[in-house]
């Protein structure tokens, strides 16, 4: 299957993203979890500081592999499991093994590829993890 320029700015921006090991980590961390988590929960779960995990959880948030949400004074970060369930067949797909997906994933876009959400749909997903 030959992938279209759109598919393959999205899974570049995926293999950029996981091509630092410390992401790799809170990413895996945060996966094993399968719960939201503050920064402060990771940084006692990896050994790096705690500037160092606020600037890898924006670019896992940028690049759509975490989602996140502001609780007060601090926020939560979970895995956008849509991502995940795609990142596999992508690599298959990108190296011709597995034509498993349409051109695009649609549900699986980083965030600056998606239109702002709604309230309503914001304020379902706050109650979907709280």
């Amino acid at each position: 299957m030959e992938v279209d320029r759109s598919s393959a700015e999205v899974w570049a921006s995926w293999f950029r993203c996981l091509g630092d090991p410390s992401r790799v980590l809170l990413l895996n961390r945060l996966a094993l979890a399968r719960r939201p988590m503050t920064v402060g929960e990771l940084v006692e779960m990896v050994d790096i500081g705690q500037p160092t995990v606020s600037h890898h959880l924006k670019v896992l948030t940028d690049t759509g592999f975490v989602l996140s949400e502001r609780r007060g004074n601090s926020s939560l970060f979970w895995v956008n499991e849509r991502c995940l369930e795609r990142f596999p067949s992508a690599a298959e797909l990108i190296m011709g093994v597995l034509p498993r997906y349409g051109q695009r994933a649609p549900d699986c876009v980083a965030p600056w590829q998606e239109p702002e959400p709604s309230r309503a749909h914001r304020a379902k997903r706050r109650t979907a993890h709280a």
